[in-house]
C-alpha cells in the first residue's frame, strides 16, 4: 500500500510538467500571437531534451543519490514553473526559453524517477504496478491538458487579458507541484545501492552512450526498424499539431474556432480517458495475442487517426458533444495503435525501455516525431486544413506500404 502511494505520486507529479511542454505549450504559443508555423516548430523542438537526456543516463546512474536528486530536480521544476508565469510579461521568446529549461528538468526527473523506481522494487514486483503507474500519469495529464486549459480559459473571460490568465495558471501549476515536492520530502526513502563511481563524468556518460548507439548499430538490419518505426509514425506526428491548430483556428482559415476551454474538455480530458482506454486494450491485447498476429492491426489502427479529421473538414461537428465524440474516435486508435510501436522499438534496444509506460518520453520515438511534427505547421499553411488531413491521411498507406517492402526485401520480422 506504501509503495502504491509513492508510486501514483511519483510518476503524477512527472507527467505535470510533462504535459505542459508536450500539449500545451502548442496553445501558448498560438495565445501569445506566434503564427501556425513558429509555434509548431518551437513545440517540436521542446522534445530535444528528451532526445538527448539518454546522453545522460550514464551519469545519472553512476552519480546515485536518487532521493535528492529527485528533490532537486522537482524544486527546480517549481522554480521554472514560476519564471514562466513570469515569461508571459516578457515575450514568446522568454517563454519558449522557460518551457526548453522545464523540458530538460522534466528528461533528467524522469531518467531519475526510473532508476529510483528500480532499486526500490525487484523486477517481479515493478509488474504490478505499471497500471498504478499509466493511470496516475494519464490523471496528471487530464489535470494538466484538461483542466488547467479550462481553469485559463476562465481566467481569461474574467480578467480579459490573455497573457495575465496563463501567468496565473502557472502560478498556481507551481504550488501543486510544490506540494507534490513537500510529499516526497516526506514520504520517499533513500534506495540501498552502492554507486559505482561518484566522479564519473558528463563527458564519460556521453561516451557510454554512443557505446551503446555503436553496439545497437551491430545488429542486422538495424536501420529497418528504425525506418519502419518513423513509417509507423509519420500519419501520426503530423497530426500531434494540426489538430489543435484545426480547433483552435479562426472560421476564416478552415478551422473550427474552438474556445480553450472546448480544446480542453475535448482533447485533454476527453481525449486523454480515449487514449488511455486505446492504451489499455493495446497492452492487454498484446499479452493474450501473438504480436505477428497482431502487427498489421495495430499498425493500420495506428494510422487511421486523420480520417477522423478529413471527415470533420467535411462535416464539422456542430456541437461540443459531436467534437467529444470525433476526439474520442481519434484518440482511442492512437492508443491502441502507439502500443505496437514496442516491437520495432525492442528489436533496437532489447529490454531497455521495458518499464516506460509513456512512449513518448523515449528518445527514438520522439526523434522519429520531430521532424514530421515541426513540417505540420508548414504544412498547414500551404495546403489548409482539409487539403492536410487528405494528405495526412493518404500517408498512412504509403508509408504501410513501405514497412511491407522494407520486411519482405529484408526478410525480417518486426515481432
Amino acid at each position: 500500500m506504501r509503495s502504491g502511494i509513492w508510486i501514483s505520486t511519483l510518476f503524477a507529479a512527472e507527467e505535470i510538467p510533462s504535459a505542459i511542454v508536450t500539449f500545451v505549450a502548442l496553445l501558448m504559443f498560438l495565445q501569445i500571437g506566434a503564427s501556425v508555423p513558429l509555434s509548431s516548430t518551437l513545440a517540436a523542438l521542446l522534445f530535444m531534451p528528451c532526445i538527448l537526456k539518454s546522453f545522460l543516463r550514464t551519469w545519472v546512474r553512476r552519480a546515485g543519490h536518487f532521493r535528492h536528486m529527485l528533490l532537486l530536480t522537482e524544486g527546480l521544476v517549481s522554480v521554472s514553473l514560476l519564471a514562466l508565469a513570469f515569461a508571459f510579461s516578457q515575450g514568446i521568446w522568454y517563454v519558449f526559453g522557460a518551457l526548453m529549461l522545464i523540458s530538460f528538468l522534466v528528461a533528467w526527473h524522469e531518467l531519475t524517477a526510473r532508476m529510483y523506481y528500480e532499486r526500490m522494487l525487484y523486477p517481479h514486483q515493478q509488474k504490478y504496478y505499471t497500471n498504478l503507474k499509466i493511470a496516475s500519469a494519464q490523471l496528471a495529464v487530464i489535470l494538466t491538458y484538461g483542466v488547467m486549459i479550462i481553469l485559463v480559459g476562465n481566467l481569461e473571460v474574467f480578467f480579459r487579458q490573455i497573457r495575465h490568465s496563463w501567468s496565473m495558471g502557472c502560478y498556481i501549476t507551481a504550488g501543486i507541484f510544490m506540494l507534490f515536492t513537500l510529499l516526497h520530502m516526506l514520504t520517499l526513502r533513500n534506495p540501498q545501492i552502492g554507486n559505482q563511481s561518484r566522479r564519473y563524468s558528463m563527458g564519460a556518460s556521453v561516451r557510454a552512450e554512443v557505446h551503446v548507439i555503436e553496439r545497437m548499430r551491430e545488429q542486422p538490419c538495424w536501420w529497418v526498424y528504425v525506418v519502419c518505426m518513423f513509417m509507423m509514425l509519420v500519419p501520426q506526428s503530423l497530426m500531434f499539431y494540426a489538430r489543435v491548430h484545426y480547433l483552435f483556428d479562426k472560421a476564416a482559415n478552415g478551422g473550427l474556432e474552438c474556445t480553450i476551454q472546448e480544446i480542453g474538455f475535448a482533447q485533454g480530458t476527453v481525449g486523454v480517458i480515449a487514449f488511455t482506454l486505446g492504451l489499455t486494450i493495446g497492452r492487454s491485447l498484446m499479452q493474450w495475442i501473438p504480436t505477428e498476429k497482431l502487427f498489421w492491426p495495430l499498425t493500420l489502427v495506428l494510422g487511421l487517426s486523420p480520417v477522423v479529421y478529413l471527415f470533420m473538414t467535411v462535416d464539422e461537428p456542430a456541437t461540443l458533444g459531436a467534437l467529444c465524440i470525433a476526439t474520442f474516435h481519434a484518440q482511442l486508435m492512437f492508443g491502441l495503435g502507439i502500443c505496437i510501436c514496442r516491437v520495432p522499438l525492442s528489436m533496437i534496444s532489447g529490454e531497455r525501455y521495458r518499464n516506460c509506460a509513456n512512449l513518448f518520453s523515449v528518445p527514438l520515438v520522439a526523434l522519429c516525431m520531430l521532424l514530421p511534427m515541426m513540417a505540420s505547421g508548414w504544412l498547414v499553411s500551404w495546403l489548409g486544413y482539409h487539403q492536410f488531413f487528405m494528405l495526412n491521411t493518404l500517408a498512412a498507406p504509403v508509408c504501410w506500404a513501405v514497412i511491407f517492402l522494407l520486411r519482405k526485401s529484408q526478410r525480417i520480422k518486426c515481432y
